[in-house]
């Protein structure tokens, strides 16, 4: 199966009334995986591109829970697609060796990022040329 395959936007339930709306996220529940980290990204500027990396173990799921950005997503062999986050209560899954570029947040964005490991600096591939050699032989 294709990594592109695996990439899925996920919807979680809203739930509120007149005070407000929630959203509830659990881990190996509406998360694929068990949470091991969270992080968010946020003050962004419209023009930086983060993440530019892929990962050899961890598993994602992005979230802007405030304002919109875009996630870039690419394969290694070509394809790529890219999602726009423009709503609390969708996310993106990132199985792992998935290449990642978000970019084009809003003022206001708040990218929330699940992870299902916790950070290893070793894991990483941060050259793009790098990542598509090392899908190749898989």
């Amino acid at each position: 199966m294709n990594v592109m395959d695996e990439i899925r936007l996920l919807e979680f339930p809203k739930r509120g009334d007149e005070r407000g709306h929630l959203v509830i996220v659990e881990g190996g529940i509406d998360i694929p995986f068990e949470i091991k980290r969270a992080f968010y990204i946020y003050g962004a500027d419209k023009n930086v591109i983060r993440g530019q990396h892929a990962n050899r173990k961890t598993e994602f799921v992005l979230i802007n829970v405030a304002g919109t950005s875009k996630v870039k997503v690419k394969d290694g062999f070509g394809k790529e697609k890219v999602y726009n986050l423009d709503r609390p209560n969708i996310g993106i899954y990132l199985p792992t060796m998935t290449w990642k570029d978000m970019y084009d947040f809003s003022e206001d964005s708040v990218l929330l990022v699940l992870a299902s490991e916790h950070y290893d600096a070793s894991e990483y591939i941060v050259d793009y040329d790098e990542f598509v050699n090392e899908i190749k032989k898989v």
